[in-house]
């Protein structure tokens, strides 16, 4: 079994004259909770949508989860798991609609999605909840239902585009034990985050600037290297000489 559910090397996306993602190379492990941070306008919102399979590169190369990121976008698409703050449920649909919903988009079975479903409302202590309005639910609960959905087919590996913002500390404390549980289980992360604490948590993180990766080990590492106390730090040292933002 291949160990490595990412791999790129030089991968670039221009958009006329700009330069969006510059020639970024990294590998990410199965299991690995891999936080990929930037100020805004760094450029990882493009990287993340070429990985994802919605964005071909301009030049460079690639594979996620074994299919190549310049040919394959759609069968990425079918092997992964995406799960986005601004975007993850249907308000008007229930909790019980939603989760067949996103079962029937990745293929499961009639017989899959029932058990899968029982399974996801008994672990999130929600069966009372199966015919309730997702719109009606607390925001804490909606993203674990989120989580929950984007695994729903047990992918390799899941894309969490800024999971946790909004949600108060409890909630985002009980997410990441949802994450540490998925990896402990195989399925690799692949993280968004604007908050800094939550970097401490990952195995390891790339830090993008201006369109290129420029610091890429795990916290500890990256905090000896640059002299700092917190990946928050860390941050502000590579962010502080930027060209691009908002």
């Amino acid at each position: 079994m291949n160990n490595t559910v990412i791999s790129v090397k030089g991968l670039t996306k221009r958009f006329g004259d700009f330069t969006a993602v510059n020639c970024i190379s990294f590998d990410v492990k199965r299991g690995e909770i891999f936080g990929f941070l930037g100020a805004n306008g760094a450029g990882k919102t493009t990287a993340m949508r070429m990985l994802c399979g919605l964005s071909y590169p301009t030049s460079g190369s690639g594979t996620v989860v074994g299919f190549d990121v310049t040919r394959e976008g759609e069968k990425i698409k079918r092997h992964i798991g995406y799960m986005s703050q601004r975007f993850s449920l249907y308000n008007d649909l229930t909790v019980w609609e939603n989760i067949r919903l996103f079962a029937g988009i990745y293929g499961l079975s009639k017989a899959e999605t029932i058990e899968r479903a029982n399974e996801i409302l008994a672990r999130l202590d929600i069966t009372s909840e199966r015919d309730t309005l997702v719109g009606s639910l607390p925001l804490g609960w909606k993203q674990k239902l989120s989580f929950a959905v984007a695994t729903i087919h047990r992918p390799e590996l899941v894309f969490l585009d800024e999971p946790t913002g909004g949600v108060d500390p409890i909630t985002r404390r009980q997410f990441w034990e949802m994450i540490y549980e998925a990896a402990d289980n195989g399925t690799s992360i692949f993280v968004t985050t604007h908050y800094m604490d939550e970097a401490e948590y990952c195995s390891r993180v790339s830090i993008m600037v201006d369109g290129e990766v420029r610091a890429i080990d795990t916290p500890t590492r990256l905090k000896e290297q640059f002299a700092a106390e917190s990946m928050d730090e860390v941050f502000r040292i590579l962010a502080r000489g930027a060209k691009r933002g908002d």
